[in-house]
């Protein structure tokens, strides 16, 4: 594990961008393969350790279709908005600025479509690829746990049954817990 020091743009020098031309978080080396993106390296991870812990990318064909269905669902239509909300409520006052309320509630608007399909789809299914937790469920947790716990959104969730029980089930997995720091 490297701590890659964004507040001096760490990330934007020559030995980090021979690892991630982008210059972005995060990046991972596994012997002589190096990855960037998160879902990418999530699907990797997921793939390398098969058969060790949950299982996340399904067991059959269709399972695995839906996973990536979802998956990209997240990556496609939950993110953008997501994170703009997160960018505009966190990091630009982080940096000096003021944030842009009309941005926060554009996407606010947005996210909330969004989620009202979640409600349909999670009315039907435990999970969004079914009754199984899955990449697809995990790949929401970093920006849902910024929403509820730090940007003062937590209603997008609370406000629909079935995404809040989605919520509280996949963020009171241990694994999270621990990952977040919020095991007792």
């Amino acid at each position: 594990f490297v701590l890659v020091e964004l507040s001096v743009g760490a990330h934007k020098q020559p030995q980090y961008l021979a690892l991630n031309p982008f210059g972005v978080l995060p990046t991972i080396q596994d012997g002589d393969l190096t990855l960037f993106e998160s879902r990418a390296i999530a699907k990797y991870l997921a793939k390398k350790y098969e058969g060790q812990g949950t299982e996340l990318l399904g067991n059959s064909l269709s399972e695995q279709a839906l996973v990536e269905q979802w998956s990209q669902v997240e990556g496609q239509s939950f993110n953008s908005p997501a994170s703009t909300i997160l960018f505009q409520i966190l990091f630009v006052p982080m940096s000096g600025g003021s944030t842009d309320e009309a941005a926060v509630e554009m996407n606010v608007e947005k996210l909330k479509k969004v989620l009202d399909i979640y409600e349909e789809r999670l009315s039907k299914s435990k999970y969004l690829a079914g009754d199984f937790f899955s990449l697809a469920d995990l790949q929401h947790l970093p920006y849902l746990d910024y929403l509820v716990t730090d940007c003062g959104k937590g209603d997008l969730i609370s406000s629909r049954k079935h995404v809040k029980a989605w919520w509280e089930d996949i963020s009171s997995r241990p694994a999270w817990k621990k990952a977040t720091g919020k095991t007792p």
